[in-house]
């Protein structure tokens, strides 16, 4: 269900969907340890349309939204960061963490979550 305090571009939904579906391996393995209120019980999206954007994950009890960087961020250093302020100026907090945290250290990057103030229990 979309949240009516978040502006949507449904232009954008076919290309969420494939998203979801492409299965990206890093994102694969943080939903499996976020979804379905494993979390501490949070509600998360996965590949979220927030206005013109599509983020990776979200999560609406804390208007979090927890991005994963991999190398094809490095080259969209601006598009983030217009991103990131687009985000901000709705009142969420973005959450950045590298691909290959994930990869290597997903028990270290799940610690980080459950201690990240944006993340507190509420």
């Amino acid at each position: 269900m979309q949240n009516p305090s978040l502006p949507y571009n449904p232009d954008l939904r076919e290309k969420a969907k494939a998203l979801r579906k492409a299965g990206n391996l890093c994102e694969v393995l943080l939903w499996q340890q976020i979804n379905k209120g494993k979390f501490k019980g949070y509600d998360f999206d996965r590949q979220k349309i927030i206005g013109n954007f599509i983020v990776d994950f979200y999560c609406r009890n804390c208007r979090v939204v927890i991005e994963i960087d991999g190398s094809t961020h490095d080259a969209k250093t601006e598009y983030d960061k217009k991103r990131d302020i687009f985000l901000g100026n709705l009142g969420l907090t973005v959450i950045h963490i590298m691909a290959r945290d994930v990869l290597q250290n997903l028990e270290g990057v799940m610690e980080m979550l459950r201690r990240h103030p944006a993340l507190a229990e509420k």
